[in-house]
């Protein structure tokens, strides 16, 4: 290369004498190269040896290894101009010199340098992940809430069944062992969804009535003020318009599940009248109760049971009358075989108009038993209503404790 063959032309002469008689000097090779060139000898002739022979040879080879090395910093120079620029050789030395690596900036790119369409990818990216996060929270949470409202549900079945509540398909008192010994409830198979929630919902109320009848009557054994005892009975004349409520919801749904009385226990359904009690019946059972009465007082009584009684036989003459109209359109003629289709079709619609009747005789029904309690109230004082609503409790209590030891007499058995 002309570069190198200028840079040992450069190099100066020198001549070492290691031996006296036989001088030597350095010359550079077209090849880079340096190479000791001595000048020959006689032949024959023997080179005497100085005192300083060992001194002599030992700085010729230090003065080559010299050259050597400056030979090498120049081609490292000449090949890597910009590391021999940045770290210069001491004189003398030469330093081993490593080839920068490239580095990668590939994957260190900042938010900066992406383009908007990245940004905008990412964004969607994380904002569609914190919304998978938060979907999968509300599901394990509607998980957990229809777990804990499942078991209140059983809960309340099985409070349900030990108070005398029945439902179809199922055995009667379960918890009290009688499920599975084949005792008939009397049920309608298929149970509506509305019946279902009502039965649910009665349950849950009954539940809720024990309760107040057990302040009532602890507040009663107390002997509080008529102005504290006043809070107790306009709770419990509350939870009972509650129930007016609860069965208008099942007269919409399923008005014939109410009217059978399969909520009920089976005692219970001989006394009952369109979903419910009788006003007139309740007045002369509570007559024992609230003694003694003034003469308003007695007045005011009978007067509201007499009433009572009244709307209550316009009542059922009125159910009567369409029950005897629904029997007679549903044994018409035009429903013999064969028949034609129109006429059957047009008498199922007049059936299907008076059985729609029926729901408003019940609804007149509650409000009546409704309105009894209230005018009740007024007519009574306090404490009188507050024992007339314990004695209408124990009343119905007692019908179904009768219920469950009918259910649960020793029976005879059978003749093989």
């Amino acid at each position: 290369m002309p570069h190198q063959r200028a840079a040992f032309q450069a190099l100066p002469h020198k001549t070492l004498n290691i031996f006296p008689s036989q001088p030597m000097h350095v010359e550079p090779s077209p090849k880079g190269e340096i190479s000791l060139v001595l000048s020959p000898a006689p032949v024959g002739s023997k080179q005497p040896r100085s005192p300083d022979h060992h001194h002599h040879q030992q700085a010729a080879m230090e003065e080559l290894a010299g050259s050597r090395r400056q030979q090498e910093h120049l081609h490292l120079q000449h090949h890597q101009p910009f590391a021999a620029a940045a770290e210069p050789a001491a004189p003398g030395m030469i330093k081993d010199v490593k080839p920068l690596a490239k580095k990668d900036h590939r994957r260190g790119t900042s938010t900066a340098e992406r383009d908007p369409k990245t940004l905008r990818r990412l964004a969607q990216n994380r904002e569609a992940a914190r919304k998978s996060r938060l979907r999968k929270k509300a599901y394990i949470q509607q998980l957990e809430s229809s777990r804990i409202r499942l078991a209140q549900l059983e809960q309340e079945l099985h409070t349900a069944r030990a108070q005398g509540v029945f439902f179809p398909n199922s055995g009667i008192l379960a918890d009290q062992g009688v499920a599975g010994k084949g005792v008939p409830i009397g049920g309608i198979d298929g149970l509506s969804s509305e019946a279902a929630m009502f039965d649910v919902e009665y349950g849950r109320w009954q539940e809720e009535h024990y309760r107040l009848m057990y302040e009532l009557r602890a507040a009663l054994q107390q002997h509080l003020p008529e102005g504290e005892l006043q809070m107790y009975v306009e709770s419990c004349l509350a939870h009972h318009d509650e129930m007016v409520g609860i069965k208008e919801g099942a007269i919409k749904g399923d008005v014939f599940h109410l009217i059978s009385g399969v909520w009920r226990s089976p005692a219970e359904r001989c006394f009952l009248w369109l979903g419910g009690f009788r006003p007139s019946e309740v007045i002369k059972m509570l007559l024992s109760h609230v003694e003694p009465l003034t003469e308003q007082q007695i007045v005011g009584v009978y007067g509201l049971q007499q009433s009572a009684l009244e709307t209550e036989e316009a009542l059922s003459q009125g159910l009567e009358a369409l029950y005897q109209s629904l029997s007679d359109t549903v044994v018409s003629d035009a429903l013999s075989c064969p028949s034609n289709v129109s006429n059957y079709m047009g008498q199922m619609a007049v059936a299907m108009n008076k059985l729609s009747t029926l729901e408003g005789f019940v609804r007149q029904a509650e409000n009546l038993r409704q309105q009894t309690l209230h005018r009740l109230h007024q007519v009574l004082t306090t404490r009188q209503m507050a024992r007339s609503l314990l004695a209408v409790s124990d009343y119905f209590h007692r019908l179904r404790t009768l219920s469950s030891l009918w259910v649960t007499r020793p029976r005879a058995p059978q003749e093989q």
